[in-house]
C-alpha cells in the first residue's frame, strides 16, 4: 500500500487539504462534508458507510456480528466501490448497489457491533487512508478522521451540536420527520451508536489542532462557510 508522502512543502493544489471532519450521529458532518466538497471541487468520503457496508456485508454472508474473527475475515475479502464523487454517493459492495440497504434503520441499530471489531477498523482505516493518499484533495468525514486515520490533516474539524439538535436532524433524514414519534424511535439509535462507538474512538473530545465547531444555531451555509475560511488558512499558512 502506498503512503502519502510529507517531505519538502506541499503542492499549491493540495496544500489546506485533507479536510478531516468528526462528529456524533446528527452533527451534519455528511451534509456539511458534502457541501464543502461541492463548492471547493474536492473528493469526498464517508467512512461512515464504509461501516455500514462491513455490516452489511457480514450479515450478507450469514455470519454472526457479534463473531469477530469471522467479520473480520468477511471486511477482508469485501469487494467494495466507494464513492468520491460528492453527488454520486451510489455505493457498490459484491457487486450490488447497497446505497439505500446501508441506510434502513435495521442495519442502523446494529453497525456498531462491527465498528467496534478493532481488526475491522483497522482493515477500514489502511482502506481510508490509501484513498486519501490517491486523492489528497478530498474531505473526510467520519468519527476518527482527526485522531486516527489523517491526524496529519492540515484541515481538522470536530463539529458537534446539541443533543436535541442532532436528534431532530438524525430523525427527519432517517424517517423524514422530527415528530415525538420519531424522535423516540430514533433516540436509541443515535445514543446506543454513540456511546458504543466513543469505547474505540474520539469523536467528542477537543484535542490540539482540531477546531470545534457547534452547528446547533447555525445554518448549513454558515458551516460549510467556517469549514471552506479554515481550509483556505491552511492553505495560506502551508504555501
Amino acid at each position: 500500500m502506498s503512503e502519502m508522502s510529507t517531505a519538502g512543502a506541499p503542492r499549491p493544489e493540495t496544500a489546506g487539504y485533507p479536510i478531516a471532519i468528526d462528529g456524533p450521529s446528527g452533527s451534519g458532518k455528511s451534509t456539511v462534508s458534502r457541501q464543502v466538497a461541492r463548492e471547493l471541487g474536492l473528493c469526498y468520503l464517508d467512512t461512515g458507510a464504509m461501516y455500514r457496508a462491513a455490516a452489511w456485508a457480514a450479515q450478507r454472508a450469514g455470519v454472526e456480528l457479534t463473531d469477530q474473527p469471522a467479520v473480520t475475515a468477511v471486511v477482508r475479502a469485501m469487494k467494495l466501490e466507494m464513492p468520491l464523487d460528492p453527488d454520486n454517493q451510489v455505493m457498490i459492495c459484491e457487486g450490488e448497489d447497497i446505497t439505500s440497504a446501508i441506510r434502513a434503520p435495521e442495519l442502523s441499530r446494529v453497525v456498531s457491533r462491527v465498528a467496534v471489531n478493532l481488526d475491522v477498523r483497522a482493515e477500514l482505516i489502511a482502506r481510508q487512508r490509501a484513498i486519501i493518499a490517491a486523492h489528497p484533495r478530498i474531505v473526510v468525514e467520519g468519527r476518527d478522521i482527526t485522531s486516527v486515520v489523517a491526524p496529519d490533516a492540515p484541515t481538522k474539524i470536530l463539529l458537534t451540536a446539541s443533543e436535541a439538535t442532532r436528534l431532530a436532524r438524525r430523525a427527519r433524514e432517517v424517517r423524514g420527520s422530527a415528530a415525538p414519534d420519531a424522535l423516540a424511535a430514533t433516540r436509541a439509535e443515535v445514543s446506543e451508536r454513540d456511546a458504543q462507538d466513543s469505547t474505540v474512538a474520539s469523536f467528542l473530545e477537543d484535542r490540539d489542532g482540531v477546531v470545534t465547531i457547534d452547528s446547533s444555531q447555525m445554518s448549513i451555509a454558515d458551516v460549510v462557510a467556517a469549514v471552506r475560511a479554515l481550509a483556505q488558512g491552511s492553505r495560506k499558512e502551508q504555501e
